[in-house]
């Protein structure tokens, strides 16, 4: 299992809101409610002489009659206290560091994994939707049993490492060993947010390849206020360039996301946001083609394209694409034109019935002339004939 600490980042939203085309690489996130009513002490009244182990047994929950706690009231996520912890007050708080004990099975007993320290930032995504979605109820040393149904851990694809099947539910015994919070971004070193983001974009990239466009979404998000955020300690310019290459790392595979997720704006926006760093990014370059392309901006998509196209000639990817898009914006010209035609008539036949009937009206006026200049002559032969007579 992949996890790893994270920065601080306060007043940070979440974000949910290439085996891609040239080598790139469910979201419904469950409201929890984080305040669960402790439940009855079951035992008898408090002796006057109780100790302290007493005062604090009598604040957490008793472990001996603890039901089962359906999380997300869908019978889907399940947690049975087994081991009481240090009460309440000790839970942790999203975007915190925890430390947990993790023991992983299936449901026919098969140990699939333990590990004696897990450490991740709650909230972040970092983990196993289960595990993100149960620690946060969790108290401090407590020890838990929580089954999971599959769409909560490694859904309809499994995992090879570690092993589970497809649409594997699995049993978790999980113990919460510490929790703190996450450093300040701004007096971290420049090395250290550099390895955190890219912790954070290789979380995404695992998101991204289970088709989990959202929370990849999200885990590029993370990286990229990393990156972003300002320093307090001395950083040399390569660091700078290190970290700006990360984030347009991030902004290139969240464009890819986010093409997948139809958030075409969203993704026209990244794609800008990487050009606007590096102007010749073959990969923002062709998102960013696609994206005008699906708009049914066909020109300027064209234009893109073949600007990528320029830049990597032999890439193949870029030269499917545009073929297609050529043949597209040819066949919308050719049915603007027969629109058009249609709308205003067929200028042709207008022009031969004009010429036609000007010709018609020359023929009619000739006609019309010469049967009154006849008509004249004849009048004028009497007059001469009569004056003789």
């Amino acid at each position: 299992m992949n996890v790893a600490p994270s920065g601080k980042k306060s007043g940070r939203a979440s974000l949910l809101d290439s085996g891609e085309d040239f080598s790139m690489l469910d979201d419904v996130e469950d409201d929890v409610d984080d305040d669960l009513p402790p439940l009855e002490d079951a035992g008898g009244g408090k002796k006057k002489d109780a100790t302290k182990a007493d005062a604090v047994a009598d604040r957490t929950p008793s472990t001996e009659l603890e039901e089962w706690l359906d999380v997300l009231g869908n019978g889907q996520l399940r947690k049975k206290v087994v081991e009481a912890g240090a009460g309440l007050d000790s839970r942790p708080q999203r975007g915190q560091n925890v430390t947990i004990h993790l023991k992983t099975t299936l449901t026919d007993g098969t140990v699939v994994e333990e590990l004696p320290n897990v450490s991740f930032t709650l909230g972040d995504g970092d983990v196993l939707q289960v595990l993100d979605l149960t620690v946060q109820l969790m108290e401090m040393s407590e020890k838990a049993l929580i089954e999971a149904g599959a769409k909560y851990a490694y859904g309809a694809l499994g995992s090879s490492t570690p092993a589970v099947p497809p649409d594997a539910d699995l049993i978790l015994e999980v113990q919460l060993l510490s929790a703190e919070d996450a450093p300040d971004l701004e007096l971290m070193l420049p090395s250290e947010r550099i390895s955190l983001a890219n912790r954070k974009r290789e979380r995404g990239n695992i998101h991204y390849q289970r088709t989990d466009y959202a929370f990849a979404i999200n885990s590029y998000g993370i990286a990229l206020q990393i990156t972003e955020a300002t320093s307090r300690v001395d950083i040399s310019q390569q660091e700078e360039e290190e970290l700006l290459d990360m984030k347009v790392k991030c902004l290139n595979n969240m464009a890819a996301a986010q093409l997948k997720l139809d958030h075409y704006e969203a993704a026209l926006r990244s794609c800008v946001s990487v050009l606007a760093h590096q102007p010749d990014n073959v990969k923002a370059l062709f998102r960013k083609g696609k994206v005008l392309a699906l708009q049914g901006e066909y020109a300027e998509a064209i234009k893109t394209l073949k600007r990528a196209l320029k830049l990597e000639p032999s890439n193949k990817t870029i030269h499917a694409e545009l073929s297609k898009l050529v043949k597209k914006h040819s066949e919308q010209k050719g049915a603007e034109q027969a629109m058009y035609k249609k709308m205003l008539g067929n200028p042709t036949n207008a022009s031969v019935q004009k010429h036609r009937a000007k010709s018609s009206w020359s023929l009619s006026w000739k006609w019309l002339f010469g049967a009154t200049a006849i008509a004249i002559g004849g009048v004028a032969l009497s007059v001469v004939i009569a004056a003789r007579n």
